[in-house]
């Protein structure tokens, strides 16, 4: 299936780019998304909290997706 992964943050400049188009097997859980993008990007195994939305909702590590979702990327954030 294709999904389309779109990064802020830290986690855009780690990738190098604010989206992504994904392969990955029809069914696949976020959590299997988050393995594939921490193989492909190894930095991305050091952020303590990242978040995960599909199409505009927060999501866990065991949400199924579907083809042609998009897929938010949100890094911890901090601020004063």
């Amino acid at each position: 299936m294709e999904l389309q992964v779109i990064m802020f943050g830290i986690a855009r400049d780690i990738v190098g780019d604010s989206k992504l188009k994904l392969e990955l097997d029809e069914g696949a859980s976020v959590g299997a998304l988050k393995k594939h993008l921490i193989d492909g990007y190894p930095e991305m195994g050091r952020l303590k909290s990242i978040s995960f939305a599909v199409n505009t909702e927060y999501v866990d590590d065991n949400y199924q997706l579907s083809d042609k979702e998009e897929i938010i990327i949100i890094p911890p954030v901090s601020g004063g």
